[in-house]
């Protein structure tokens, strides 16, 4: 598996940083502590409840699966970490185990491998019990057309070299058959998801919907998992006191996700003078964006672009400046922005990687930029 990676690794450079990030420990903790302080309120039913009522029919249906592979994105700020946004099926985990090997860390990257197949066997226990499960399939929309495609092969390799057939497929190859999907014949039992059509909506995508709806096939991270944490609007909720207080958060907690959490508000028409007055102070993002996709810095808008974002169901979150880190690319010295990622499952931190990068979101384009691991120092 390594010779695949390194391969990747050849092929599309732009992935990876040869720096590391060093961080503190204290701002370590605190991210633990602020992953764990929101997976409690998210817990709560009176939050729940509130959540899922503005949220699709299928996100409401009943799931025993956690859902895989969220991410936790912070900026490190002269305050502490602060939480910019969590998103599901958050890509480059595997990606960055494999680097750790490349910065002397081969056994703890090792480790964070067999940590990844342990969360999707506890995934298809929590919904199938003692089942075995044997067949994965890794799908998207044009899975060989994706930037992170080179992530799909290597989850294959280790998902077989674990005893678990896997493939690489888009929603068309896969085939309803017998209550259940089938691939080239051979049934499926997970779907490890990583399609950006959330709520399954797209009409390439009804049949594993319906079997998903029906429980033919086990789906993580599933439409309840994106909808309980990913919603960018659920940071409204997350950072506002009187919420919390309703919900009953204690107040050691609330402190936690008070100080943690930028303060994110609606996007009101009616307050448009204020939003474009104060525009500096916020960063302005589409309630269910990924990857940065039409997410705008305040101070970077023009006049027609915030006209769209009015009237576009957007939310402003106060800006909180990424931490800057003095990179070595080629004979000079690099002053680079980064992104920091938490893998989580199930409450625990599996995984810290960066994301180096310069300009206004991370790229992926910036020489010297990409992953980086980030290690406490």
């Amino acid at each position: 598996m390594k010779a695949t990676f390194d391969q990747l690794r050849a092929q599309q450079p732009q992935l990876f940083s040869a720096a590391a990030v060093a961080i503190a420990p204290r701002a370590m903790q605190d991210m633990a502590v602020i992953v764990a302080a929101i997976e409690s309120v998210i817990a709560l039913p009176a939050f729940q409840e509130r959540v899922l009522a503005q949220a699709p029919a299928i996100a409401r249906l009943p799931a025993r699966a956690r859902g895989a592979f969220l991410g936790y994105d912070f900026h490190l700020t002269d305050d502490g970490p602060k939480l910019i946004e969590i998103n599901t099926n958050a890509g480059g985990g595997l990606l960055n185990a494999y680097l750790l090997a490349e910065h002397g860390r081969a056994e703890e990257g090792a480790r964070v491998r067999d940590d990844f197949v342990a969360m999707f066997r506890e995934e298809w226990r929590l919904e199938r019990g003692a089942a075995p499960l044997r067949r994965i399939a890794i799908v998207d929309e044009n899975p060989a057309g994706q930037f992170l495609a080179p992530e799909f092969a290597l989850f294959r390799e280790l998902f077989e070299e674990h005893g678990i057939a896997a493939v690489i497929a888009g929603p068309g190859e896969l085939v309803v058959a017998g209550g259940g999907l089938v691939h080239a014949g051979e049934p499926v039992d997970l779907i490890y998801n990583r399609l950006t059509d959330f709520s399954l909506d797209s009409p390439a995508n009804a049949h594993l919907r319906a079997v998903f709806e029906a429980g033919g096939v086990v789906v993580t991270p599933h439409p309840r998992a994106h909808a309980l944490y990913a919603d960018k609007r659920n940071l409204m909720l997350l950072s506002d006191a009187a919420v919390l207080q309703a919900f009953g958060v204690d107040e050691a907690t609330q402190r936690t996700l008070l100080a943690g959490i930028p303060r994110t508000v609606a996007v009101d028409p009616e307050k448009e003078a204020d939003f474009w007055v104060d525009r500096k102070r916020w960063f302005f993002k589409p309630p269910a964006g990924f990857g940065s996709r039409a997410a705008y810095r305040g101070d970077k808008l023009t006049r027609r672009v915030f006209e769209e974002i009015l009237h576009g169901g957007y939310i402003a979150q106060e800006i909180a400046p990424p931490s800057e880190h003095v990179v070595q690319v080629g004979d000079e010295a690099q002053r680079m922005k980064a992104d920091i990622r938490c893998y989580v499952y199930a409450g625990r931190i599996q995984l810290v990687a960066a994301r180096l990068y310069q300009g206004q979101t991370t790229n992926f384009r910036t020489p010297g930029g990409g992953f980086a691991p980030a290690f406490a120092d």
